[in-house]
């Protein structure tokens, strides 16, 4: 490039608004909102808006964190053959057999060229559960507070390393088996992220045989405190609340909110769909929680200040309650004083945040593609990705309008991250970054 104003202008113009750090899964407290202006509309065959498009190998659906000029990725690579992903709008339970040996890695691009600037096996190995056909290996998106990078594959343990790929500590938690509530033999992968806060991670580890909540020491993976859950096999990340010192975590039997820095049981809520996978949202004092499998598809909106065990009809715990407009996979999206919950088949519903008075619900697509990357927003407007791989931009506000839909060429489970101008979104073989 030449060395002149108008060269320098374009180099300003199409670069980051800012190095806006996206650490975790959804970005900070799992919110899903970024500060920048992301492209609206791309085109992955003609290159518009696409900064790069780098191949990824293996089957993750772990979503891409950013911190500084680092993009970080983990997945999951069969020795043999090539993973086999069935997405879409069934029921089957089945695991899948008999996959053999795999690197689970983890990988860090530089976010302005798409290089790989390093690459750390895990590590090696069979997996010691199985795997739901829509699942993968590495379900779990990692994470960063600058100085080191967390990464989770479950059973095959917990990872940190620092930012230039040097290995710190690992954590062994034992066989982590996920699976159908009750059906032992239904294994389905692990799939809770880890959060970090202020030198401490966060994991949740609802299983079939003993759940728990730990937080260990970031610097050397020690274990601070355990706390048992009495809880079925779970999906969901936890959030960390800093206001009220207390972690909060999804649930079937043991939705609630435990102390920071003693694990303590703060409050409890029990009932909600028997698979529950969405994260905790706290927005202007409210806790959203949602699920829906089984008898039950809720949405709550909790006080944030709640104690003690509340109910679902408790008017002074609870903002607002409906038993049957909940989502399955999806984790809801705040935003300028509305609440967004899309369900897996793509129905987005639109809700006042504080009254919980339903403004809007519209089908995204011909409802025949599933939909499991949770949205993000930035800019005033939402991206909700569907499985076949089309990024469904929707304006904020109360009246629904569709700006744009987007094609990535290939299945897309991940959920997307944003970054200043930017946006990441990982496809079924690819990294792609938007600007």
């Amino acid at each position: 490039m030449t060395s002149t104003p108008l060269a320098l202008a374009l180099v300003l113009l199409t670069g980051p608004a800012s190095l806006e750090n996206w650490p975790s899964f959804r970005g900070p407290h799992a919110v899903g909102v970024g500060q920048g202006t992301a492209p609206v509309k791309w085109n992955l065959e003609t290159g518009e808006h696409v900064l790069w498009r780098e191949p990824v190998p293996g089957l993750a659906h772990s979503s891409p964190i950013v911190w500084g000029d680092s993009v970080f990725v983990t997945t999951a690579v069969r020795k043999e053959g090539d993973a086999e992903l069935k997405v879409g709008l069934y029921g089957a339970g089945d695991s899948v057999e008999s996959e053999g040996e795999h690197e689970y890695r983890l990988l860090c691009f530089d976010r302005e060229s798409g290089a790989t600037l390093w690459e750390a096996t895990c590590h090696v190995g069979v997996p010691r559960v199985k795997r739901h056909p829509k699942a993968s290996h590495a379900n779990s998106t990692p994470a960063t507070d600058g100085r080191r990078v967390v990464a989770f594959f479950g059973s095959e343990g917990l990872h940190c390393y620092d930012l230039e790929g040097n290995l710190l500590w690992r954590q062994d938690f034992g066989v982590l088996n996920a699976g159908a509530p009750g059906m032992p033999d239904y294994e389905w992968g692990y799939a809770s992220s880890p959060v970090l806060h202020e030198g401490m991670v966060f994991v949740q580890c609802d299983v079939q045989d003993q759940s728990f909540l730990a937080c260990l020491d970031a610097a050397d993976g020690s274990e601070i405190w355990r706390t048992d859950r009495q809880e079925d096999p779970t999906w969901s990340t936890p959030t960390v609340d800093p206001e009220r010192s207390q972690v909060i975590v999804n649930g079937y039997k043991h939705i609630g909110g435990y102390d920071l820095e003693s694990g303590t049981e703060l409050w409890k809520l029990v009932g909600g769909g028997d698979v529950p996978v969405p994260t905790p949202v706290v927005h202007d004092d409210l806790i959203y929680v949602t699920s829906a499998h089984g008898a039950m598809a809720p949405i709550y909106a909790i006080h944030a200040d709640v104690l003690d065990t509340i109910e679902a009809d408790d008017g002074e715990s609870m903002a607002w309650f409906y038993p049957r407009r909940g989502n399955y996979m999806q984790t809801p999206l705040v935003l300028d004083g509305l609440a967004y919950f899309c369900s897996d088949s793509g129905v987005l519903g639109c809700f006042d945040a504080l009254s919980g008075e339903e403004v809007y619900r519209q089908r995204l697509g011909e409802g025949r593609t599933g939909f499991s990357a949770s949205a993000v927003a930035c800019g005033g407007n939402l991206y909700l990705t569907s499985e076949e791989g089309d990024v469904h931009v929707i304006q904020a506000g109360r009246e629904f309008e569709e700006l744009a839909v987007n094609s990535m060429g290939e299945t897309c489970m991940a959920t997307p991250a944003l970054s200043g101008t930017d946006l990441f979104i990982r496809s079924r073989g690819h990294l792609v970054a938007l600007r």
